[in-house]
């Protein structure tokens, strides 16, 4: 998340979470960012109502990026916000099936309308819904989301530098992944 913070005013953040009463430990876990607590209802409706939030606060073209994706860095935002100028939709696919990032030039509520979420059809889906719509799409480069230990495996070069100031939680998602800390660094267990 740490890697999509905009440089020198490029774009506003807001970070959306839940639930709603967890406002103050995300306060401590993210200081200085403004806040916004996700609606009820299903990862359209929530995403939806995140783009309506964005637009609301005057935003001209608004983007949501996933905060599971270590891949992600503030040039596929740009990418994104950029590509806005001649497309309704950009959308960045992740490798499981979803996306990492969806970034919109209006809302466009009827989009998220009919996508079976968490499973491996949400990008055709949406492309697919997308199209129906008559909307533009453009695409990013794909990239891995970290839901299950596998993906951290896969992930697992990209994270060590983002842990570097987190011993921690970097040795407990090493032990997670059978390897250990040598005096030189990570290794497998034996």
């Amino acid at each position: 998340m740490r890697g999509t913070a905009p440089a020198g005013g490029e774009y506003g953040r807001l970070l959306c979470f839940t639930p709603p009463e967890e406002r103050e430990a995300v306060a401590r876990w993210f200081p200085g960012e403004d806040l916004w607590p996700q609606p009820a209802g299903d990862l359209g409706e929530r995403m939806a109502a995140a783009f309506d939030e964005g637009f609301r606060r005057g935003a001209r073209r608004v983007a949501i990026i996933g905060t599971d994706v270590p891949g992600a860095g503030r040039h596929h935002v740009l990418q994104a916000l950029a590509a806005l100028e001649r497309h309704d939709v950009c959308v960045g696919p992740a490798r499981d099936g979803g996306y990492y990032l969806l970034a919109l030039g209006r809302p466009e509520p009827r989009l998220f309308e009919g996508i079976a979420w968490s499973t491996p059809e949400v990008l055709g889906q949406t492309l697919a819904r997308a199209e129906s719509l008559g909307l533009r799409v453009a695409r990013l480069e794909t990239l891995t989301d970290v839901d299950t230990l596998e993906d951290l495996r896969l992930e697992w070069p990209r994270l060590l530098p983002l842990l570097a100031a987190h011993d921690e939680l970097r040795r407990a998602l090493a032990a997670a992944l059978g390897l250990e800390a040598g005096p030189d660094g990570l290794r497998a267990s034996s």
